[in-house]
């Protein structure tokens, strides 16, 4: 079906309580994956890339968004099920300018290190304009989210709600990513979200809520958080130690024969393992939210 407009997406969403993921993706197979289950959930869904990964100064070869872009559209425009494309978490302006007009219909600009909150303001309303120019929503965020990539959740600063209220209003922006106890690269736990505070939120501000770190959150109160305006809730880590794990055992296969464990679709195939293993990720958190049977 067409591209679906992150709007209509959101609003469907907080109409009929519920959310939708973003269940993010770095390949074609693992791309797939997240389209099976949601095709097979009948789910409204969000897929895309990671904006900061792809430009990354430590990345050793550069990226053609471009190509995310195309791939990541032709795959929304093929599902079956109601599907947005975003190109997630970017702090170079050039980038997220050439994914405004490279098929994604989603952006998120993030602050610069170090960067001053009214720089990153003004930032923020200038991709606005553009986006919106082109049909293309933004995604910002205020506060930041702790590091559990280290074990124990370490840093991070909780949104303020008036705080969030004033930046929206700057800025024009479209759904606001919020730090209320959401952790990124949490590995093998997950914690209560501070639903108080979340709801302090979603009474200053009127836009729909995003949750980051979706990975950690404790299923009850990511739950609650539907109730509390929070209409996308973004996945990762768990995907990728869900693929991994699913290829490292492929790759134990002793087949001689390398085409039979790339591209040839049996069994063998590895990138076949990280789809279906994609999938069943996928599956085993979609119903969270909500929105199976939806789409």
């Amino acid at each position: 079906m067409p591209l679906v407009p992150i709007s209509q997406l959101m609003n469907q969403a907080r109409e009929q309580g519920y959310a939708v993921g973003y269940f993010e993706s770095w390949s074609i197979d693992s791309l797939q994956g997240v389209i099976d289950a949601a095709e097979e959930t009948r789910s409204p869904i969000i897929v895309g890339f990671n904006g900061e990964f792809l430009t990354h100064a430590e990345r050793l070869q550069a990226e053609r968004i471009s190509w995310y872009g195309a791939l990541g559209r032709a795959a929304a425009e093929s599902a079956s099920v109601p599907c947005g494309v975003i190109f997630n978490e970017c702090a170079q302006d050039s980038a997220v300018r050439q994914a405004i007009t490279a098929g994604f219909n989603l952006v998120m600009p993030i602050p610069a290190s170090g960067e001053a909150p009214d720089r990153y303001v003004q930032r923020t309303r200038a991709i606005v304009e553009l986006a919106h120019a082109h049909g293309v929503a933004v995604e910002a965020e205020l506060g930041e989210l702790p590091l559990g990539v280290s074990g124990a959740a370490q840093g991070g600063d909780s949104t303020d709600p008036g705080a969030a209220a004033a930046f929206v209003r700057a800025t024009g922006i479209d759904l606001l990513a919020v730090s209320v106890g959401n952790v990124h690269v949490l590995l093998n736990a997950e914690q209560d979200l501070n639903l108080a505070h979340l709801e302090a939120i979603h009474r200053a501000v009127d836009v729909p809520l995003v949750l980051h770190g979706g990975t950690g959150i404790s299923a009850t109160t990511l739950r609650e958080s539907i109730r509390l305006g929070v209409a996308k809730v973004n996945y990762g880590t768990y995907l990728k130690q869900r693929y991994l794990a699913a290829v490292r055992t492929a790759l134990a296969n002793p087949d001689p024969n390398p085409h039979h464990l790339l591209g040839y679709g049996g069994d063998a195939d590895v990138m076949g393992a990280g789809r279906r293993a994609m999938r069943e990720a996928v599956l085993e958190r979609i119903d969270l939210l909500n929105c199976s049977g939806k789409g």
